[in-house]
């Protein structure tokens, strides 16, 4: 565009110059055909920079005009652009609360399936139970009736004493003034006492999701103290951590994580325990051992879901998921 003007403006000085020189170099009084001739051929060139200027001029209002489209589109493109990335923005946020709703089912849908192992192998026990005592029940007839057949008299024998008949217990008055046996009950024994497995599981999960954590910390304590080796175990020390984590005492929750993680790794718990207790650390401003965690967790366990939001963790923290090599 610049280039346009400072052209036009060397034509017209060109222009003139010539006029002025022609003028000036010929005599008032030589007015001849050839002057003349000149005098058209300048007024010619006149005309032809203004027939340029015009040109200039109409070339120069379609490059503005175009100058300005071009400026729109791109204000638009940036627009666009602008409500792309508001638009991903939200929809990863979306994605991010799924995930946390997914993982939610998920570790609702691992209780009921630990509940439910729970339930077969108590079942399991009662049965065998059962089947010991119907074998019981019917070796103890056959035993009976083999001690009881006589054998071939080898001579005559002497018909011994029957034996005397055993003793009936006496009444012994009640408290209403009614006679009852004077039979005395048995202790109960410790194995009553055990509270049942599964029930209080469940109990604490209860109280767990209905926010009673005092409770639910009590019911889960009782099973790990009943049953510290039961798979349910691991799960009540993962909800331990949990309650801890709730309450804000990081470094118990730690603690209740680690048991998880070292006494039950194969728990379903322990992807969940593992990255919990790296957010932890992260909360306790233990930087590199909370990465440490959530890269840990990426590589023992890289389809769970809790995988995936350690992922989303450490890259915004920009950090890289796994450590360089």
């Amino acid at each position: 565009m610049q280039t346009i003007h400072v052209l036009r403006h060397r034509l017209s000085a060109l222009a003139v110059l010539v006029a002025i020189f022609l003028f000036a170099s010929t005599p008032v009084r030589a007015a001849s055909k050839e002057i003349i001739e000149l005098q058209a051929q300048v007024q010619q060139l006149l005309d032809n920079v203004q027939r340029i200027q015009s040109t200039l001029d109409t070339r120069l209002g379609v490059i503005q005009h175009l100058a300005e489209q071009t400026a729109d589109d791109a204000n638009r493109v940036t627009a666009s652009v602008t409500a792309l990335q508001q638009k991903l923005s939200s929809q990863n946020d979306a994605l991010t609360s799924k995930l946390d709703v997914a993982s939610g089912q998920a570790q609702s849908l691992n209780d009921s399936v630990d509940e439910l192992k729970s339930r077969i192998s108590k079942l399991d026990k009662s049965v065998q139970e059962l089947q010991t005592q119907l074998q019981n029940i019917q070796t103890a007839p056959q035993a009976a009736s083999t001690s009881s057949t006589p054998a071939a008299p080898a001579a005559q024998s002497v018909p011994a004493p029957a034996p005397a008949p055993a003793p009936i217990p006496a009444p012994v008055p009640a408290a209403n003034g009614s006679a009852t046996d004077a039979t005395v009950p048995a202790a109960p024994s410790t194995a009553d006492q055990t509270p049942p497995l599964a029930e209080t599981f469940q109990a604490g999960l209860r109280d767990y999701n209905t926010a009673k954590y005092e409770v639910a910390a009590g019911e889960f304590q009782d099973v790990i103290h009943y049953y510290p080796l039961d798979d349910l175990a691991g799960s009540s020390h993962f909800y331990l951590g949990e309650i801890a984590y709730k309450q804000l005492k990081l470094s118990e929750a730690v603690k209740s994580y680690n048991a998880v993680l070292e006494g039950f790794p194969g728990n379903s718990k322990a992807p969940a325990a593992q990255l919990r207790k790296g957010l932890a650390l992260l909360e306790m401003n233990r930087r590199d051992a909370g990465i440490h965690e959530l890269r840990t967790l990426i590589q023992r366990h890289p389809q769970t879901a809790e995988a995936a939001q350690a992922r989303t963790k450490l890259n915004a923290m920009g950090v890289k998921p796994s450590a360089a090599r």
